[in-house]
């Protein structure tokens, strides 16, 4: 990306800043962005900024990726490339991260109760109660922590901690998401506590593919089955609604969905090759890939 790229993405970045009313601290807070990072990508002064950082900010300021980097090839981001068409009318498929592409992390709840001493239940209701919140945004992981040590009796607790530790890949699913992404748009739609998709991704606990949409629950302020989040991922796939797929472990969450005219499918963690194998089946292609070697 040559300079004039880079000043093109960080002058499209300021005005669709300004034009959503937030000044640059509002808009680093929201999107848990350092101060120092955004007026460098405002300014020009970085090269090909993450596309992460720049999704993050997409989501804030409530608009699309593809708007965001204005279709430029030379901003260092890979656009969304055009993509099929499933037989019942998918083109894009958003994957539940937690008890989908990584096992739940009862686990951490479990390896907690043995730290601490307390009851498994009582730790699962310090836990709980203030769960909502952090996957909304509305509390920073150092107030969390802070809130759930409090509950415990503890001097300290360092839940990412214990998350990351907890969690395991599923490497039938780790497949299937490589898979999809070379046939249709793919992204993440997840309720999560602030960091924790970045801190997985820097691990490669997700699999490592250019997602053209993630919806952090604790960088848009909403989480599932909120209408609102759905409306936000809507938005960032840029899709039809009954154009979108959600793989998801809750029936809730998959019920909300389908009310707005999303397709879904409920993915089993106890038969992660049975569902994989159920997704590849709603995916097929109405025309196949080319090969490769023609």
């Amino acid at each position: 990306m040559n300079m004039q790229g880079e000043k093109r993405l960080g002058k499209r970045l300021q005005d669709a800043r300004q034009a959503a009313g937030l000044t640059q601290q509002v808009l680093c807070q929201k999107a848990n962005l350092s101060y120092s990072t955004l007026t460098k990508i405002e300014r020009g002064a970085i090269k090909s900024p993450s596309i992460f950082t720049i999704q993050s900010i997409a989501n804030v300021l409530g608009i699309s990726l593809d708007k965001l980097i204005g279709g430029t090839e030379e901003q260092g981001i890979t656009k969304p490339k055009k993509r099929l068409r499933s037989k019942s009318g998918i083109s894009f498929v958003y994957f539940d991260i937690n008890g989908c592409l990584v096992q739940f992390y009862h686990r951490a709840l479990t390896q907690l109760a043995h730290d601490s001493g307390q009851s498994a239940d009582v730790v699962e209701s310090a836990f709980w109660h203030n769960n909502d919140a952090a996957c909304r945004g509305e509390m920073s992981m150092a107030e969390f922590n802070a809130a759930l040590a409090e509950r415990l009796q503890l001097k300290s607790v360092d839940w990412k901690t214990y998350y990351l530790d907890a969690i395991e890949t599923m490497p039938e699913m780790h497949e299937l998401v490589n898979w999809a992404s070379e046939r249709y748009g793919v992204g993440l739609l997840t309720n999560i506590m602030p960091g924790m998709v970045d801190a997985m991704l820097e691990r490669g606990l997700l699999p490592n593919i250019s997602y053209d949409s993630i919806v952090d629950s604790s960088k848009v302020h909403a989480i599932k089955p909120e209408e609102k989040i759905y409306e936000i991922a809507n938005k960032q796939a840029a899709q039809a609604p009954e154009e979108i797929l959600l793989v998801d472990d809750s029936r809730t969450n998959l019920m909300a969905a389908d009310r707005l005219g999303w397709h879904v499918l409920w993915f089993d963690d106890y038969r992660p090759e049975e569902s994989c194998e159920r997704i590849k089946q709603a995916l097929e292609p109405v025309e196949s890939i080319p090969s490769k070697e023609n």
